[in-house]
């Protein structure tokens, strides 16, 4: 098990936003979190990477992390693609992407992960030079994705990729992520287009009122009728 968190809990003040979850990702596993705004998806994300405030066990890769700093945690190898992008807008895309790469010393590593990048999104290697603002939404999540994987991480997670991306884009993020995820690399997804999130991955849970409602595998969850009604529009 790559993952594993026990009895999360995650604080706003006195404000409880998620009620003691229990979620695992094994490794190589592409699991989807979907569910309404506000059911806690993001601040379970957040908590993972150890920046909210939060109570339970977060265990990764047999280690017990929930009480290391944000950059202890990405270090160990988890790294968050947020909501919204959140790109260097005044940075080129090389400048983003080796910004990606911080922790990293091994200059033939970082060589190496730039190619991967730009054999991902060919479009970034067209653009390496052109500031982070001036590219389309669907290709500054290009490069907030492809600058996540400078880090090298073990466990990518990404928050809303597909959001304001128009169908194209988001076709475009849905074969990326399930080309990360062929080569190897467990990622945990929140995804608003539910239909989309549940049709890539193996194993899905649904948050309501920051509880985990339903869990299983993704095929089981999109026949259910109560998970087309509410987030499948059928």
């Amino acid at each position: 098990m790559l993952l594993e968190i026990k009895g999360l809990r995650v604080f706003y003040d006195k404000l409880e936003a998620v009620h003691g979850i229990d979620l695992h990702v094994d490794d190589g596993e592409l699991i989807t979190v979907i569910g309404s705004n506000g059911a806690g998806k993001t601040s379970t994300l957040n908590a993972i990477s150890g920046i909210v405030d939060h109570t339970g066990e977060i265990w990764f890769d047999g280690k017990r992390i929930d009480n290391m700093s944000a950059a202890e945690i990405a270090s160990a190898g988890i790294i968050q693609v947020p909501e919204g992008r959140r790109i260097f807008p005044q940075l080129s895309v090389m400048e983003n992407l080796r910004m990606g790469a911080y922790l990293e010393k091994d200059k033939k590593k970082i060589a190496e992960r730039l190619e991967r990048s730009f054999s991902l999104f060919p479009v970034l290697g067209e653009r390496k030079n052109q500031r982070g603002d001036s590219l389309s939404g669907g290709e500054q999540q290009m490069l907030a994705t492809a600058r996540a994987l400078m880090a090298g991480p073990k466990l990518l997670m990404m928050d809303e990729p597909s959001l304001g991306l128009s169908p194209i884009a988001c076709q475009r993020v849905e074969d990326r992520c399930v080309d990360i995820n062929t080569e190897g690399l467990a990622i945990l997804l929140i995804e608003q287009n539910a239909m989309m999130g549940l049709r890539i991955s193996s194993r899905a849970y649904v948050f309501e009122k920051g509880e985990i409602a339903l869990e299983g595998k993704s095929s089981d969850l999109a026949a259910m009728d109560e998970v087309k009604k509410a987030y499948l529009g059928v």
